[in-house]
């Protein structure tokens, strides 16, 4: 058994190319044991990439890949059985229902079948009521709980979303969300990808963010948040202003409603009770007041200088 705390994947000066083009560069990144950590990026970024090589469906141009201290390529085998994955795509297998595919699964990475857990899992995931399907006849949500199925079959120690819940129902996806909480407080470390920018805020200690094949931040999410993103202070005054009072002006001020609401702009990291004191000395006087913060996908827009959160692949 692992400590919650020790490194379960280090990723050193990696590299990567396709015909001629560079499309990881140098990336260097740990992630600690018991942690869910996001891997967030535009399209291109190179994310499926690292994954693809971190569980060996690509090959390492330079650097290292090591999990729980086994290097992924000497140590293949071992490495194998400690990670499980769930890729973007659905990849369809009609050979067997689902319940033979789950009873056989755990045998491809030379891992015993543990009845037990596999019972577990199809109750947890809500599969029992589809073990006699194939895959072909499942719902799109179905084969994505059946996915995550076989992904945790072996009793991977770091398991790897990637877009685990493109174009499913916002039920299912609390329903998958909860399980990964449930297992990760177990002590499952996750490596998650998605495009779900409030998901990725609300699920991950901490964020990565690749641009253009480089590791651009890595941060705590909440420290993340802090720091970079923008902070407004909404000010409800009892008394209506004519004209935006001289002073403010680094704050883009407007005000509303008639002059009795005033809205400033937080440079990130500065404190708002410097603000508050500028209010005071100016002498307006305050009903109420109201802090909003932007969230990550206004962080990821500053970041990556794109517009919208679409940073699939």
């Amino acid at each position: 058994m692992y400590s919650r705390g020790m490194d379960a994947l280090v990723i050193k000066n990696l590299y990567k190319s396709f015909a001629g083009t560079v499309v990881v560069k140098g990336v260097d990144f740990t992630i600690k044991q018991g942690e869910i950590l996001g891997l967030l990026g535009p399209n291109g970024a190179g994310k499926s990439t690292i994954i693809n090589m971190i569980v060996g469906v690509a090959r390492i141009d330079s650097g290292s890949i090591t999990a729980f201290g086994y290097d992924n390529q000497r140590d293949y085998r071992k490495t194998r059985q400690m990670l499980g994955v769930v890729h973007q795509e659905v990849v369809i297998d009609n050979f067997f229902t689902i319940d033979q595919a789950l009873k056989l699964h755990a045998g491809y990475y030379g891992v015993k079948d543990d009845p037990v857990w596999r019972q577990l899992l199809i109750d947890k995931l809500g599969l029992r009521p589809h073990l006699d399907k194939v895959m072909l006849k499942l719902s799109g949500g179905m084969k994505r709980r059946f996915m995550i199925a076989k992904a945790l079959i072996h009793r991977p120690q770091l398991l790897i979303l990637d877009e685990p819940t493109a174009g499913v129902d916002v039920e299912l996806r609390h329903g998958l969300w909860e399980f990964v909480r449930e297992i990760n407080r177990e002590g499952t470390t996750i490596l998650l990808t998605t495009h779900y920018l409030e998901e990725a805020e609300e699920m991950c200690d901490r964020i990565a963010i690749m641009h253009h094949g480089q590791l651009i931040a890595m941060e705590a999410t909440h420290e993340l948040v802090r720091r970079l993103s923008n902070r407004q202070l909404r000010l409800w005054l009892e008394l209506p202003l004519q004209e935006m009072p001289v002073g403010l002006e680094a704050y883009r001020p407007k005000l509303k409603e008639d002059g009795r609401q005033l809205l400033l702009n937080l440079p990130a990291g500065e404190s708002a009770g410097i603000l508050l004191g500028r209010i005071c000395e100016l002498g307006l006087k305050v009903r109420d007041i109201e802090t909003d913060q932007s969230g990550l996908e206004e962080v990821f827009i500053q970041l990556t200088g794109l517009q919208g959160a679409a940073h699939g692949r």
